[in-house]
């Protein structure tokens, strides 16, 4: 398998596909995985790591030049392939630690391709500074009938995929997370493949392989350094081995350069001016480092002390340390030696941090390293200027606070409070009764919404009258409704931190009448969204059974509550792939009645609730022949639903995708299957309801 070959399609490796992706499950292979990638190397000139080391101490270096062929970058990644590979105006979108993979001929004629990589490149797909970022990818693809199981064993584990439209198409990148370069470290790649030395010839000094010559290697942490794909039948039984190959393509070159790393650069000055820098740097052990001479600061190049990958040094200060003042170390043992520059900063010393949580103050003491003259100003974060007076009026602390300095320096250290403890305060009474009622009806005394620490209730009547109260020392009391006229209680709750203040409720109790059942007024609500019914105003009501007249099947929480909820269903999408003879669009209302009983009798209520309206405008569709979708539309509604396009004039055909709704209304479906053939028309439903049959499209080259 060529080198182009493996590397083949990177140019869309971040474009997330539209179609739906072949389910793939990565299974355990028997036995504890031996070995991964263990450690990321120093950053080099270009922002990217100068190497990542696994767990057998092997150290790959980045394939960014044209000029060597066991590692080299591919010519159309870089902006003008006929220059020297330069950082930032001519450097690769996408280049590798590892290229790895093969090709596999299966009994029945397909080619399966699989890729396992270490690969740099950029989140927004252009060199960007800051946008850096190094990811394991292990991809595999093959056609094969949709719904078709497969189990493919490679040297990074075992995956089971159901193929879909597009057969088997599975890509795991682990790390895309611009400058966190650690990430790749969780992925399945690990530790590096190289070739088997037990078997001829030998892979090039210097490299774990030949691109250009497929090779059997070595490097697998569960030992299958082959690639065995098995067909697996409904109970997933292997049903019939369909390839396999222990020949492999792999590039990669072993880090001559350590690199080196400048983690802080500080300096202490007295009142004299003079004074130290001093200076943290890591790479690998046993490198020369040194500090390059500054005759400003007046010291000369001198060697930092090293032990076990840290290096350290302390540098006299003789003269001034301006603003912008900054040192460099150089790593003389690299071929071309490596150099890091880094801002001198002042040391942030905080020797106190004190709240006081009764006077609500924080007292912080800290100054700075830097001592001339013209001290620096120190600023606590989040709180302002430190000066000798405290903070005040702070009711909550954070657990940590950051000093700063005008000079750069920043430390973080842990707060410790004093002050009286807290304890919880007098709870407050709340209570809730139906206002009107009529004779005869039993009436409900709430005061579940009570706040606070509560260990006891206490309901009393305040006035009208007389009645038995039931359960007057709980949170629910009620009494029998007896003769017209306002009755009034009170309740009050008590805890570990007092009583609370009574809280009175008023009930007006009138003579019996028949009862009017009342649904509460129609509503209009997005699909998706939750809709509260309410029958609360219903006069003389003790039992309420709500049931749905039609429209799609609601779910409610309580059937025999006065306000029940329910979340509008959405509506139903097409499934792909398709094609769908059976879909039907229901874009119905829903109706609900509800039947409430009393004193008064039985009386019943309807309420409509139905779907907010949805236009879809502005819809273009292409399709180019090279097998690229691309749609896209407007909605009215803001609701951030899903949009699914299919082929053709009705909702019934063959899905191209689905995609969603922007915050401002737009979506946009890039696909690449299927192709359109005769039919220039698409439709487009969404789960909120909108629809479009029939949109034209463009098909272009």
């Amino acid at each position: 398998m060529t080198r182009a070959a493996l590397a083949a399609g990177l140019s869309a490796a971040l474009v997330v596909p539209v179609a739906v992706a072949a389910l793939a499950v990565p299974v355990n292979p028997a036995g504890t995985r031996q070995g991964s990638l263990a450690q990321v190397g120093p950053i080099a000139e270009h922002g990217f790591p100068a190497w990542y080391r696994d767990t057998n101490g092997l150290r790959l270096e980045a394939c960014v030049t044209l000029d060597d062929p066991l590692c080299s970058t591919l010519p159309d990644e870089v902006p003008n392939p006929d220059q020297p590979v330069s950082y930032p105006d001519n450097f690769p979108g996408e280049f590798f630690y590892q290229l790895a993979g093969t090709e596999v001929t299966m009994i029945n004629g397909v080619t399966a391709g699989i890729g396992l990589d270490l690969e740099g490149a950029w989140a927004a797909e252009e060199v960007r500074e800051g946008d850096q970022m190094v990811f394991g990818r292990v991809r595999i693809r093959f056609d094969a009938p949709a719904g078709d199981k497969y189990r493919i064993t490679h040297p990074y584990g075992i995956d089971e995929i159901v193929a879909d439209d597009r057969g088997v198409n599975m890509t795991e990148d682990i790390g895309t997370a611009p400058g966190a370069f650690g990430g790749a470290l969780a992925s399945r790649i690990g530790p590096f493949l190289r070739w088997d030395p037990a078997v001829a010839p030998a892979a090039p000094a210097g490299y774990t392989g030949d691109p250009a010559v497929d090779h059997r290697v070595i490097g697998s942490p569960y030992n299958t350094n082959f690639v065995r794909i098995e067909r697996l039948d409904a109970t997933g039984a292997v049903a019939q081995e369909m390839g396999f190959t222990d020949l492999f393509s792999v590039q990669g070159r072993y880090a001559t350069n350590a690199g080196v790393d400048l983690d802080q650069a500080t300096y202490t000055v007295g009142p004299d001016g003079t004074g130290v820098v001093e200076v943290y740097a890591t790479s690998e052990p046993n490198q020369s480092i040194s500090i390059s001479g500054n005759a400003a600061l007046g010291f000369r190049g001198t060697r930092l002390a090293g032990q076990g990958g840290r290096y350290y040094g302390r540098f006299p200060v003789t003269g001034s340390v301006g603003p912008d003042a900054t040192i460099e170390v150089v790593n003389h043992s690299d071929r071309p030696v490596t150099r890091k520059s880094r801002k001198l900063v002042d040391v942030v010393t905080v020797h106190s941090v004190d709240y006081d949580a009764d006077a609500h103050t924080l007292r912080v003491n800290a100054d700075s390293s830097d001592r001339d003259a013209t001290e620096p100003d120190l600023a606590v974060t989040g709180f302002g200027p430190l000066t000798e007076a405290p903070f005040t009026d702070v009711r909550a602390v954070p657990a940590a606070i950051t000093v700063t300095s005008s000079a750069g320096g920043s430390t973080t250290v842990p707060v410790t409070g004093s002050g009286a403890a807290f304890l919880p305060a007098a709870p407050i009474a709340g209570a809730v009764a139906q206002p009107v009622v009529v004779r005869g009806q039993r009436v409900a005394l709430d005061g579940t919404g009570s706040a606070g620490e509560i260990d006891t209730y206490r309901w009393l009547q305040t006035g009208g009258a007389a009645v038995e109260l039931t359960g007057a020392d709980t949170a629910s009391a009620s009494f029998a409704a007896g003769a017209p006229g306002e009755y009034a209680f009170s309740l009050t709750v008590t805890g570990p931190g007092g009583q609370s203040a009574p809280a009175e409720v008023r009930v007006q109790v009138n003579e019996v009448v028949p009862i009017v059942a009342n649904a509460g007024p129609d509503q209009t609500v997005i699909r998706g969204r939750s809709v509260a019914l309410d029958a609360s105003s219903t006069v003389g009501a003790e039992t309420y059974a709500w049931t749905q007249v039609s429209g799609p099947a609601a779910t409610l929480s309580n059937r025999a509550a006065a306000k029940p909820t329910f979340t509008y269903p959405v509506h139903a999408l097409p499934a792909a792939p398709g094609p769908n003879a059976g879909f039907v669009y229901n874009n119905a209302q829903l109706v609900f009645d509800v039947t409430v009983t009393g004193p008064g009798g039985v009386a019943t209520d309807r309420v409509v609730v139905r779907p907010q309206a949805e236009t879809i405008s502005q819809v273009t569709g292409r399709y180019r022949n090279r097998g690229e979708w691309r749609i896209t539309g407007t909605s009215s509604l803001l609701a951030g639903q899903r949009v699914t396009v299919v082929l053709g004039s009705a909702l019934t055909g063959r899905v191209i995708g689905t995609t969603t709704v922007d915050a401002a209304g737009a979506f946009a479906l890039r696909a690449t299957t299927p192709a359109p053939g005769t039919t220039r028309t698409i439709s487009i439903v969404t789960s909120t309801g909108g629809r479009v049959l029939g949109a034209p499209i463009t098909v272009t080259n």
